[in-house]
C-alpha cells in the first residue's frame, strides 16, 4: 500500500494566520531591543568621557644633583633606609615607636586619613542608584499621603508602602570628577600622615641627642667643678704654708664657685627636656631612658643623597601638594560639567490602599518610571564665576606645589653643606680639646713644682672647659645636621613590616 502524507488545510490555514498576528509583535520586539542596545550603548559611551582638564604634572625644572651634593651623583638615597636602621641606639628606637603610637599630632593625622575615606566613598556613591523606602499611614478629610486633594469631602483612611530609587547618568563625567578629586584629597591626607610621621621621627631624634648633649655637658661641668676646687685645694694649702698669697685661693675659689653654678641650671634643662621627649612620645612628664651618651653615637660615614626627581614620590609633603593640586584640577571639570544638563532616572514602586486588610491585594499596586533632563538657562554669571574660582584654586594649588619642591631642595642642600661643615668643626674642635688637656696637666705639674704661676694653671684650665662645650656642641649639630638631612630627603615614615 503507498503511504501519502495528508495535507489539512484548516492547519495550515491557522499557522499562517497566527504568523501574520504576531509578526508585527516580534518586529516590534525587534526593533525595542535594537533601539535598548543602542540606547544603553550611546550611555555608556557618553558616561565614558569626562569635561575638563585631565591633570599633567608641571613642569619643575629639577636640577640634575644637589647643591652640595657629592659627586659622583649617586641614584642611591639614605632616605631608602628604613628608621630602626640608621639610629642604633635602642632607647631612641623604642621612643620612636612609641611616640608612632601615641603622639597626639599622628593621632590627629591618622583621624584626618579617615574623614578623607569616608569623603571619597560619599563621592562614589553617586555611580549608584539611590533606593530609599517609606511608608505612612494616615486619616484626612479631602487629603491624601501626599497633601490635600480634593475627594468630595470625604474622609478617608490611606495607607503607603513604597520603595523608590534615582539614578544620576554621569554624561559629562561630573561624577568621575568629583571622585577623583576625593581619591586625590585621601592621597593627600595620606602623604600628610607621613609627613607628620617624619616631622615626630626628626623630633624625638633631635630631642633625644639634645638630652645627650646636656648630659655630657652636666658631666663637663661636674668635672670642671672638680678640677678647679682641686686648684682652690692646692691654693689653699699653699697660702696655709705660706709660699701663697690670698689672691691665687680667692681666684681659684672663684672659679670654682662659677662652674658649680651651671650645674643645677644644667640639671634643670635636663629635667625640660625630658619632660618635652615624653609629652612628645604621648606621656606624662617623667624620665627618659638612656645607656649611651653622645660620644657613642656614630653617623654613617657615607651619606648619599639620590636625585632630586625622587623628591617628588619620596618626599611626603611633595606628594601632599601634587594630590592637591590633582584634586583642584578635577574640580575644574566639575564646574565645566556644571554647564551641561544632567540626566537622571527616577522609580518608584510600592502600595497605597485606603483599607489596611486589602493593602496588598493586585488593586492597591502603584508604581512609575521617569526619565528627567535638567541644565543651567540663566544663572547670572553663577556657574561661570564656580569656574574661574576653579581655576584660580587650581593656580593656587600649582604654584603652592612648585614652592614646596624649592623649599624641599633648599633644605636638602642646607642639610648637606650643614654636615659636611660641622664634620669640619668637629675635627678641628677635637684637636683643640686634646690640645686643652695636655696645657693644664703640664702647668699643673709646673706649678706644684714652682716653675709657674696661678695664672697660667688658671688660663688653662678655663680654656679647656669651654673647648670641651663647644666639641660637644659641635658633635650634636652633626647629628642634627644628619637628621635634618634624612628627614629633607623624605625618610622616616616607614614601619617596621612595611
Amino acid at each position: 500500500m503507498e503511504e501519502r502524507q495528508i495535507r489539512n488545510p484548516n492547519f495550515e490555514i491557522r499557522n499562517k494566520f497566527e504568523s501574520s498576528k504576531f509578526e508585527p509583535l516580534r518586529l516590534w520586539n525587534l526593533k525595542f531591543g535594537v533601539s535598548l542596545v543602542l540606547g544603553v550603548w550611546c550611555l555608556v559611551f557618553l558616561s565614558g568621557c569626562s569635561v575638563g582638564p585631565n591633570y599633567k604634572r608641571p613642569n619643575l625644572g629639577l636640577p640634575e644633583n644637589f647643591r652640595n651634593a657629592p659627586i659622583p651623583v649617586s641614584t642611591n638615597s639614605i632616605a631608602d633606609l628604613p628608621w630602626w636602621e640608621i639610629f642604633q641606639d635602642e632607647d631612641l628606637r623604642a621612643l620612636i615607636r612609641i611616640a608612632f603610637t601615641n603622639n597626639n599630632d599622628l593621632r590627629q593625622a591618622i583621624a584626618r586619613v579617615e574623614q578623607s575615606r569616608g569623603l571619597l566613598e560619599q563621592a562614589r556613591s553617586g555611580f549608584f542608584p539611590q533606593i530609599n523606602y517609606e511608608g505612612s499611614a494616615g486619616r484626612g478629610k479631602n487629603a491624601s499621603v501626599a497633601g490635600p486633594v480634593f475627594n468630595g469631602g470625604q474622609t478617608a483612611n490611606t495607607f503607603l508602602a513604597a520603595a523608590n530609587a534615582s539614578w544620576e547618568i554621569d554624561l559629562w563625567g561630573r561624577i568621575r570628577r568629583l571622585t577623583e578629586s576625593a581619591r586625590a584629597q585621601l592621597l593627600a591626607s595620606e602623604s600628610a600622615r607621613r609627613a607628620v610621621m617624619t616631622t615626630v621621627l626628626a623630633d624625638v631624634a633631635t630631642g633625644y641627642f639634645q638630652l645627650l648633649a646636656l648630659d655630657a655637658q652636666l658631666k663637663i661641668a661636674r668635672e670642671a667643678t672638680n678640677s678647679f676646687g682641686e686648684s682652690l685645694r692646692i691654693f689653699t694649702q699653699r697660702l696655709e704654708a705660706g709660699v701663697a698669697s690670698n689672691l691665687e685661693a680667692a681666684r681659684a675659689e672663684a672659679a670654682e664657685a662659677s662652674e658649680a653654678a651651671t650645674v643645677p641650671d644644667l640639671e634643670r634643662q635636663i629635667v625640660l627636656q625630658e619632660n618635652a621627649l615624653a609629652i612628645l612620645i604621648g606621656r606624662n612628664p617623667g624620665p627618659i631612658p638612656r645607656r649611651l651618651n653622645l660620644l657613642d653615637e656614630h653617623t654613617p660615614p657615607e651619606v648619599p643623597a639620590g636625585l632630586p626627581s625622587s623628591l617628588l614620590q619620596r618626599r611626603p609633603d611633595v606628594a601632599q601638594n601634587e594630590e592637591l593640586l590633582r584634586s583642584a584640577n578635577a574640580q575644574v571639570g566639575v564646574a565645566v560639567a556644571d554647564f551641561f544638563p544632567q540626566l537622571s532616572l527616577t522609580g518608584f514602586f510600592g502600595q497605597v490602599n485606603p483599607e489596611l486588610a486589602a493593602f496588598t491585594s493586585g488593586g492597591s499596586l502603584a508604581w512609575s518610571a521617569a526619565a528627567g533632563l535638567t541644565g543651567p538657562i540663566f544663572h547670572g554669571g553663577q556657574l561661570r564665576g564656580a569656574y574661574h574660582q576653579a581655576l584660580g584654586q587650581r593656580e593656587e594649588a600649582r604654584w603652592r606645589y612648585q614652592a614646596v619642591v624649592l623649599t624641599a631642595l633648599q633644605e636638602v642642600s642646607n642639610a648637606l653643606i650643614s654636615r659636611e661643615k660641622y664634620e669640619q668643626v668637629a675635627v678641628q674642635q677635637e684637636r683643640a680639646v686634646k690640645a686643652n688637656q695636655v696645657a693644664v696637666q703640664v702647668s699643673k705639674e709646673r706649678y706644684v713644682a714652682g716653675r709657674a704661676g696661678y695664672f697660667e694653671l688658671l688660663e688653662a684650665q678655663q680654656q679647656l672647659f669651654p673647648a670641651e662645650n663647644a666639641l660637644v656642641q659641635a658633635q650634636l649639630n652633626q647629628l642634627l645636621s644628619f637628621v635634618q638631612l634624612y628627614r629633607s630627603l623624605g625618610g622616616g615614615w616607614q614601619q617596621p613590616g612595611k
